[in-house]
């Protein structure tokens, strides 16, 4: 980022910047193996699948996810997100297209930022690869011994969340909305990519998008279901510091 950036570009990930759900990957990896981390881990997926299919709002399905992991300490979840990292960045775990449009940003002194309903075990590791300037994500209830509560600190991540954290960033920097870009792939992110001047969907996008409305957007491939080893999550960017910033509560 320039010391004054002319332009923001804002960054869903899972599905969007990266290949994989990240919370679920990180929860499978801090469960750990054997038969009854196998049943555990099944037992959650079905559950938050369910209301998927049933409708369920996705903040809410973020909230159920959370609640799985009360009692854990942020520490040992920290550490799972970086073992989870290390391991799938050299197989495929940045979408190329979205991840070259991320560099050409970063290079080009854009403020550079990733806004995501998943948590800091999983998204810190991406940022610092990646150079992502900030964090905006969803953020648990952590006692002061460190330990999630299974509630959160403010609202999920997810929705018109991000579309108010984008705003609130644009004017404290001092940026034009329609100077700015979003890149998302869900319908929940429609908020998001309506907040900025420069919307880029990522594969089929949000469905009940009129046409008259995102005929004038650009558009980037969905990510594939395997991606080849040769990714390049293989071949870092040069590292930064990212700040994460807790959303305010609804």
């Amino acid at each position: 980022m320039s010391l004054a950036p002319a332009r923001a570009a804002f960054f869903d990930v899972d599905e969007t910047l990266i290949t994989c759900k990240s919370m679920a990957c990180v929860l499978a990896r801090y469960w750990g193996h054997g038969e009854v981390a196998s049943r555990r881990l099944a037992a959650a997926r079905t559950s938050l699948q369910r209301q998927i299919r049933e409708g369920v709002p996705r903040e809410q399905v973020n909230r159920s996810f959370f609640r799985f992991l009360a009692g854990s300490h942020l520490d040992d979840l920290e550490a799972s997100g970086r073992e989870w990292y290390e391991k799938a960045r050299a197989g495929g775990l940045l979408h190329t297209p979205v991840y070259e449009a991320l560099c050409r940003h970063r290079d080009a002194g854009d403020l550079v930022v990733l806004v995501s309903g998943a948590f800091s075990a999983c998204l810190d590791p991406l940022a610092r690869e990646v150079g992502a300037d900030l964090v905006v994500c969803t953020v648990p209830e952590v006692t002061s011994e460190g330990v999630l509560t299974g509630e959160l600190s403010g609202p999920p991540m997810i929705g018109e969340p991000k579309a108010e954290a984008a705003r609130r960033i644009m004017t404290a920097f001092g940026l034009a909305a329609e100077e700015c870009f979003a890149y998302a792939d869900d319908e929940s992110d429609l908020p998001l990519l309506r907040s900025v001047g420069h919307p880029v969907l990522v594969g089929d996008g949000p469905v009940s998008a009129p046409p008259s409305e995102t005929a004038s957007w650009s558009w980037l491939p969905g990510a594939a279901p395997v991606t080849p080893a040769d990714s390049p999550a293989a071949s870092p960017a040069a590292a930064r510091p990212a700040r994460a910033l807790a959303p305010r509560a609804a």
